[in-house]
């Protein structure tokens, strides 16, 4: 009989620890103290930003398809002013295989310019420290949604179902004009 609780003891700790190892923000917790830089090497810092909501998207050139259609309906959303100018939008690319001499310089330029067409900074991951900081997934992508209030309201990895991409929408909604939430 000790024999099998300890070995459900171990089996229950290995997958808490498993859980909590993966590092993806819990919701209702505040948001993660993570910074990035951007191809210029500007730093932002996820605590800097108040009373905004903050839409995370971490990917590597792999993951970029995973989550093509939620991009789609953001860049829909984008075309209203009030989400332009409300939302912080930090798209984070992991670009980490592309630290060095001279892949490096084809990354910025590649970044810049998706940043012009974006109308947005994109922020680099060249070392990779931002994707273990974070405890996410390589070649996974991540959406977090970080509420007005600090508070992480949505976090995934991988690609959202239909289902998701309506609850983040939703979510993001309330954010911008409380009154729809």
């Amino acid at each position: 009989m000790k024999r099998s609780f300890l070995q459900a003891s171990v089996v229950t700790l290995f997958f808490t620890l498993a859980a909590t190892a993966s590092g993806l923000p819990a919701v209702g917790k505040k948001r993660p103290a993570l910074s990035v830089t951007d191809v210029d090497g500007n730093t932002l810092d996820l605590r800097g930003i108040n009373g905004k909501p903050t839409l995370v998207i971490y990917e590597s050139q792999a993951a970029a398809p995973q989550n093509a259609p939620l991009k789609a309906e953001l860049a829909k959303l984008a075309a209203g002013e009030a989400y332009r100018t409300t939302v912080a939008l930090v798209p984070v690319a992991d670009v980490e295989g592309y630290d060095f001499w001279p892949a490096r310089g084809f990354v910025k330029d590649a970044i810049r310019s998706e940043s012009k067409k974006l109308n947005a900074t994109i922020y680099v991951d060249w070392k990779g420290s931002f994707r273990r900081s974070a405890g996410l997934r390589k070649d996974t992508s991540t959406v977090i949604l970080i509420g007005k209030d600090a508070n992480v309201r949505f976090a995934h990895e991988g690609p959202l179902s239909v289902e998701q991409r309506q609850d983040l929408l939703q979510l993001l909604r309330a954010e911008v004009e409380p009154s729809r939430g």
